[in-house]
């Protein structure tokens, strides 16, 4: 066909052929840029059933714009020929890679990422490949990857015509020649002819990931009856025996998604791309703090050991002392962050393990993590008994184990304890610094620190009512103990929130900035007391000088509390929405039960216009919102949230549920009301959406520039009425 020109499209050389097309080069004469063309082959013009293939691939491809998956430009017909037009990529397919041997651990990670981002997109629209292999994955010229061949793909769940497309899976696995090569890659939901779902991709991009990394496949054999038992039931040699080189981290990321339990695998490609992420950070981390010493030879960096502090089992069986089995536990693992030669684990990655029966070997496996710490907490009137555990998570078995059974005011030497007896247990010998770190305490008195546990546990919710009783606590903390610098931050924190959420009276920005001028009296520049500082800017319109006294902030502390959430909500105000997006891994990483810290980010996504990714970052946040209030069911403003992230999905019978439930448990609720009128402008419900609006200013409601910014709230933007509430000012700072 080279030099022929079919429909407006001159062809000027063949790029390859295979089983389901011959592609060319060719120039589009009408915009003067190069493509590629896709023919079927004319000896299966007249296949019906590959014809529908060739058409779905087009419908499949062409719905997703994504810089990781091919562009389909469209699919054509000249005279009896039918051909797809697509992007005309330079490089070489990944299968065509791996002949030269296995990647290394940077480009491996490099394009995993960018196929977990493109499988992302293409789930969040209800598309699942199914056909994922090196053959159908182009790595360009500057090392990026580019999914193709959505031939096989399952595009609509619902659809009558899913047992259509799994008879062409069937038909194409059978097929001589190509039986083996698809097969090796195929989920066991697959190859036992079960429905598919996102998590089938999951488990191919394991393979994927797997022979990239070591040059073999995983499952292994002869024949097709071979290879289906391997892929049911054996496991893959493990990857750092065929190259010892590997990262066990990798290792575990891989095995996770090589699961053969859908239920235990990467439930998500964004669970999969965000460890594949976390892994290329830390790798990049520890190669940064090699340094060249003084005589030219390398200086290795002190070893370091990385450590997870699960939350203690509560055995009282009272929830109302599961805030002081948190704060503790929380504690804990700030007092261990406080030694060099340990690296704790954030607690929003030990948040999944909490009340839940699992083994340091799993925890080790499922976060790379060499040491867990764990254990049991009761409390009994004034006494508190914890029994406590260091264990090895390659063998199981304890390094350091003690019980401990002791009057409540003696927790902070607890505490000190336990960290002193677990750096011995690991030989690390502690600096004079971080022994006089260790010994400090928040405050002489346990009472104002239960107090302090119970005000921060309820600060996170932001509700009217919670923030009340936040309030409360710390007031009632300060009063035991004047000089208690946390507490103090914590009614500043409380009255500045209070102040822009619900009620705009100079009352509470004045308590406040006394509580503040407190605070930093005693406690100098704890990073709790720096935030207590921002948050006054934030009040005062000066969000960026607020975003310059939270960063060092976080930085000290990466876990301070609502310390992300800060930080997005002032470059969110300040319209630095891009600067929002930059740190959304680490902020979700450190949220812990934070989850108010999506909504900047969700919303500085959608003011980019960054549609694709917002949605994506819906079915986040989604997850985050259930996974909480399964916890706390009585969190009307998670709800109320939850109920915008289901409209935008279109579950509009969930979202008015929910939206229900939140004013039901918290009625006359400013916030409640301003995030209902967030959800009606979801819906296209202008009207009730203004008189949501109306609601919330009626009930204190005042923040003008975060609603006049909110890309949830564009559509009553030049309202009269909404104009006469939320006016455009002149911003500070």
């Amino acid at each position: 066909m080279i030099g022929r020109t079919v429909s407006h499209y001159r062809i000027t050389a063949q790029l390859g052929s295979g089983g389901m097309g011959i592609v060319y080069e060719a120039e589009d004469v009408n915009l003067g840029r190069h493509v590629a063309l896709k023919f079927l082959p004319p000896e299966l013009a007249g296949n019906e059933m590959l014809l529908q293939r060739f058409q779905r691939e087009a419908r499949a491809a062409s719905s997703l714009n994504h810089p990781n998956i091919c562009t389909i430009h469209g699919i054509e017909q000249h005279d009896s020929e039918q051909f797809i037009a697509m992007e005309l990529l330079d490089g070489e397919s990944l299968a065509d890679r791996l002949q030269r041997g296995p990647l290394d651990v940077d480009t491996l990670l490099a394009l995993g990422i960018e196929i977990a981002d493109a499988l992302e997109s293409a789930h969040s629209k209800g598309i699942v490949h199914r056909d994922l292999k090196p053959a159908n994955i182009f790595v360009t010229s500057r090392g990026h990857a580019k999914i193709l061949d959505f031939g096989l793909a399952k595009i609509d769940l619902r659809g009558a015509s899913d047992s259509m497309m799994h008879t062409a899976v069937r038909d194409e696995l059978t097929s001589a020649g190509t039986t083996v090569g698809t097969i090796s890659y195929m989920s066991p939901e697959q190859a036992r002819g079960l429905v598919t779902d996102a998590r089938t991709d999951i488990f191919s991009v394991g393979t994927v990931l797997y022979q990239a990394a070591t040059g073999n496949l995983p499952f292994l054999g002869d024949t097709s009856a071979v290879v289906f038992d391997s892929i049911l039931n054996r496991d893959p040699v493990p990857m750092t025996q065929l190259n010892p080189a590997l990262p066990a981290e990798l290792q575990r990321i891989v095995g996770q998604a090589l699961e053969k339990d859908r239920d235990l695998r990467f439930q998500s490609a964004t669970e999969l791309k965000t460890a594949l992420k976390r892994l290329k950070r830390d790798l990049e981390s520890a190669g940064s703090r090699a340094a060249h010493s003084s005589s030219g030879r390398v200086a290795v960096a002190a070893q370091t050991h990385p450590i997870a502090v699960l939350y203690f089992d509560n055995l009282s069986g009272v929830k109302e002392d599961e805030y002081l089995r948190d704060g503790i536990t929380e504690d804990i693992t700030t007092e261990l962050s406080k030694i060099k030669g340990l690296q704790t684990f954030s607690r929003a990655m030990v948040l999944a393990y909490r009340d839940k029966p699992v083994t340091a070997g799993q925890v080790g496996k499922e976060t790379g993590a060499a040491y867990v710490l764990a254990g049991s907490l009761r409390r009994a009137g004034t006494r508190l008994r914890i029994n406590a555990q260091l264990v090895d998570t390659a063998t199981d078995l304890p390094l350091w184990t003690e019980r401990y059974d002791r009057e409540m005011t003696d927790v902070f030497v607890l505490q000190d304890e336990i960290a002193q007896k677990i750096a011995a247990a690991l030989r690390i010998t502690l600096t004079p610094q971080e022994q006089q770190a260790l010994s400090a305490k928040p405050t002489e008195n346990l009472q104002a620190y239960d107090l302090y546990l119970r005000g921060r546990n309820y600060t996170r919710r932001m509700g009217r009512q919670d923030m009340m009783f936040a309030l409360q606590m710390f007031e009632s903390a300060v009063a035991i103990d004047a000089n208690f610098a946390l507490a103090h931050a914590g009614i500043a924190n409380v009255c500045v929130i209070y102040y822009m959420q619900f009620e705009r009276d100079q009352r509470w920005i004045d308590r406040a900035t006394a509580a503040t001028q407190k605070a930093v009296a005693i406690g100098a520049e704890a990073p709790e007391i720096e935030a207590a500082k921002a948050w006054l800017l934030v009040a005062a319109g000066r969000y960026d000088e607020a975003v310059d006294m939270v960063r060092p902030a976080i930085e000290k502390n990466p876990d301070l509390d609502g310390g992300y959430y800060l930080l997005c909500r002032a470059l969110f105000s300040a319209g630095r929405y891009q600067e929002v997006v930059d740190v959304l891994e680490p902020a979700l990483a450190h949220a812990g039960e934070n989850y108010i810290t999506v909504v900047p980010i969700a919303n500085a996504l959608s003011a980019l216009g960054k549609k694709e990714a917002s949605q994506n970052f819906r079915h986040r946040s989604r997850e985050i919102y259930e996974s909480h209030l399964r916890k706390t069911p009585e969190d009307a403003r998670a709800r109320v949230l939850l109920a915008g992230d289901y409209a935008v999905m279109g579950r509009l019978e969930d979202a008015t549920r929910e939206a229900d439930l939140a004013m039901m448990l918290c009625p006359g609720d400013a916030m409640i009301m301003y995030n209902v009128a967030c959800l009606f402008c979801g819906m296209g419900k202008r009207t009730e959406a203004l008189e949501a609006m109306k609601k919330a200013w009626e009930c204190g409601y005042r923040d003008t520039g975060w609603a006049r910014r909110d890309p949830d709230l564009a559509p009553l933007l030049g309202d009269p009425e909404f104009e006469r509430l939320f006016p455009e000012v002149a911003e500070r700072g």
